[in-house]
């Protein structure tokens, strides 16, 4: 008799299933897939999972458009750990990124969330699949140095830089590319912290500790602004430590190599860190003026212009 229940509420399942399946399809038009296989009768199919795994997501989204947040805590922990089943590699990212939007912002309206909530979140998503393990620990990054937590940042992403795994190791370059920029990066946010804390009786330019992490930043960051691409913040933060360091050759070198080099994207950018680092070291006018005309092709109404303006009057 019990056999021949559970046959009906399958049945049943089946049926109401059909009738909104296309709605089902217009909310989520690459659903989470789940499978099972049917050994004995009375198991739950995998279409009844799939069924089952939309219904939670969408009582998670309600909760959360009506800012019912524990309540949508309990679900995203049923609806993770249904995905955490069993899913097909095809629909990892996806999975991914579903669940680092969905628990991030319940995590930031719920009352008294720790770091320590988002850091188990982080390492939780990193599992969901392999392909998205070194993205996970970028966004992972990102929010310890929001937080101000470089140490750990660093720590997390000298993981993911020595992460291999098989084939998609060398398929993931973009990001593994990006790891090795933001480790640059960290390297010199440390070398800034380092030279704030340093007393005034001590010589800044000979501290071994601010010298080691100003070589390992610069070796890291001249190698990533010389890939074709925008490197605003990196290329900044390389300029700095060279002129600190007095080497202005170096900087002007590679700041020309910025805004010059006809394989890097066009960025206006560029050329106003160019013109503000001559202005700074007194160049000659006419290399200003050379300098901003190029910028004036790039962005006529850019607010240099009025010293582009100046400096022709000038020579007039």
């Amino acid at each position: 008799m019990d056999d021949i229940e559970a046959e009906l509420n399958i049945a049943e399942t089946h049926a109401d299933f059909t009738q909104d399946e296309s709605e089902h399809r217009q909310r989520l038009k690459r659903p989470v897939q789940l499978h099972c296989q049917v050994k004995d009768r009375g198991f739950f199919t995998g279409i009844y999972f799939l069924k089952c795994n939309r219904k939670c997501l969408e009582l998670l989204r309600e909760a959360m458009l009506h800012h019912r947040w524990q309540e949508a805590v309990g679900y995203f922990s049923s609806y993770i750990q249904t995905l955490e089943a069993k899913t097909y590699n095809s629909y990892q990212s996806v999975v991914a990124e579903i669940l680092w939007r969905l628990g991030t912002e319940i995590l930031h309206h719920l009352p008294n969330t720790s770091n320590e909530d988002f850091n188990a979140l982080y390492e939780q998503l990193k599992n969901v699949g392999v392909l998205n393990f070194s993205k996970i620990s970028l966004e992972h990054c990102y929010h310890l140095l929001l937080n101000g937590q470089m140490d750990e940042a660093k720590r997390q992403l000298s993981i993911a830089e020595s992460w291999r795994y098989g084939r998609v190791s060398r398929s993931q370059s973009l990001s593994k590319t990006l790891i090795t920029a933001y480790c640059g990066l960290l390297d010199y946010l440390i070398w800034n912290e380092k030279k704030s804390s340093v007393s005034e009786n001590e010589e800044l330019s000979s501290n071994h500790e601010m010298h080691s992490y100003f070589r390992q930043a610069s070796v890291t960051l001249k190698d990533i602004i010389s890939l074709p691409g925008i490197w605003d913040p990196f290329v900044l933060s390389y300029v700095n430590m060279l002129e600190f360091y007095k080497q202005e050759e170096s900087a002007l070198q590679a700041l020309e190599n910025y805004a010059y080099n006809k394989e890097f994207p066009s960025n206006p950018n560029a050329h106003v860190y160019l013109y503000q680092f001559l202005k700074r070291h007194d160049a000659p006018r006419e290399k200003l003026i050379s300098t901003l005309r190029i910028l004036h092709s790039l962005v006529p109404s850019h607010e240099l212009m009025l010293e582009l303006c100046n400096l022709l009057l000038d020579t007039s």
